[in-house]
């Protein structure tokens, strides 16, 4: 068996053994073609069946109701920041957000380029630590949408209950904890999130948008490849599409749903992080960063109480081959990314190094 690393980062992360298998499998002869899967035309029946069987199966694994589109975007989940307020934000309207950390500024700053913004709540007054109380906070009138980031990879925290927002379209950045739990999609508008984290490669990303928001950008002035609705409308074919990422992509929905759908991965990162967090508020040495109600069961950031130890520990981690620990460079600290197909015996084996480095360091 080829040689496997414990791979911590916040992406490109750690994908499915099963899902990495298959693609080596099928890359030479992709369905009895006699062509690899990237040398496979967009407009053939092979891709339109990769395309169809991709968009069923994540209907399955998030119950998506009919009035919803699947779209798979070329891009990361930055393509969206402006692609939200072009399509949803219209005059005399304003884009609200949750300010969150690094990725929900991104998003505002963007947004500003638009149009009018407003931000109705943020939790920057102690560097993102955690994530507001957003029962009372007030959505303006004329809002056209409100937008949060479900799970901040940078600072590791979530969101644990999605807001209520009424008639206002509620607008969800995913990126780093898509599919890794269920959750109702008919709360939202509009869901987007980058693949590279936990359904796939980089350089593409997933959005599932209600039918009626698809609308709003029909009589805008804006290019037809900008608009949800050009896409929607040709099931992702309307240009040449990351055709690699998508048939990848599909593989990652079809390994979820073997392993008994959302409800079980849920679990599954649960354990995985109750470990880890166990294990670091157990410790004279490591400290968790975000307030524990709002810790991340994705990515979980840690320093150490002797900051002169961090670039031992990093080298020697690396050394074992529990690699990307290194937090943002905007944080620092500690960083370990524990998406669905990390595996809970790397996790453990984490676990024992660091405890094994506490005692070293004493």
């Amino acid at each position: 068996m080829a040689k496997r690393t414990a791979n911590f980062y916040a992406g490109p992360s750690t994908l499915p053994l099963d899902v990495l298998k298959q693609v080596q499998k099928e890359f030479l002869d992709f369905k009895a073609t006699g062509m690899s899967v990237i040398e496979t035309s967009h407009r053939s029946k092979e891709f339109e069946t990769v395309v169809n069987e991709a968009e069923q199966d994540l209907k399955d694994l998030l119950k998506i109701p009919a009035n919803y589109s699947v779209v798979f975007m070329s891009g990361g989940a930055s393509i969206n920041f402006p692609l939200v307020p072009m399509n949803l934000l219209q005059e005399g309207k304003v884009a609200a957000y949750v300010n969150t950390g690094e990725w929900a500024k991104k998003a505002l700053k963007e947004a500003k380029i638009l149009g009018e913004t407003a931000v109705v709540a943020s939790s920057e007054d102690r560097n993102f630590c955690y994530i507001p109380d957003l029962a009372g906070m007030k959505i303006p009138a004329n809002a056209a949408y409100l937008h949060i980031t479900s799970n901040n990879t940078i600072e590791g925290t979530q969101y644990k209950k999605f807001p209520e927002t009424g008639t206002v379209p509620l607008v969800a950045d995913m990126s780093s904890d898509f599919l890794s739990y269920p959750f109702d999609m008919t709360k939202f508008g509009l869901v987007f999130a980058g693949a590279q984290k936990n359904v796939g490669p980089s350089g593409i990303s997933v959005v599932i948008i209600r039918n009626d928001l698809l609308a709003l950008a029909e009589k805008k002035n804006i290019p037809a490849f900008f608009k949800y609705q050009t896409h929607a409308k040709e099931h992702s074919l309307y240009n040449t599409p990351n055709s690699f990422g998508i048939y990848l992509i599909g593989l990652v929905f079809k390994s979820l749903k073997k392993r008994g759908g959302l409800g079980q991965v849920e679990k599954y990162n649960v354990e995985k992080a109750k470990i880890l967090y166990d294990a670091i508020d157990s410790s004279p040495l490591f400290k968790g960063t975000a307030d524990k109600k709002d810790r991340s069961l994705m990515n979980v950031t840690f320093v150490m109480a002797k900051k002169e130890l961090e670039a031992e520990f990093l080298k020697e981690a690396d050394k074992k081959e529990l690699i990307g620990l290194k937090g943002h460079r905007s944080v620092g600290g500690f960083r370990a990314s524990i998406y669905n197909a990390m595996t809970i015996e790397n996790v453990v084996k984490l676990v024992k190094f660091m405890k094994d480095f506490e005692i070293r360091h004493k």
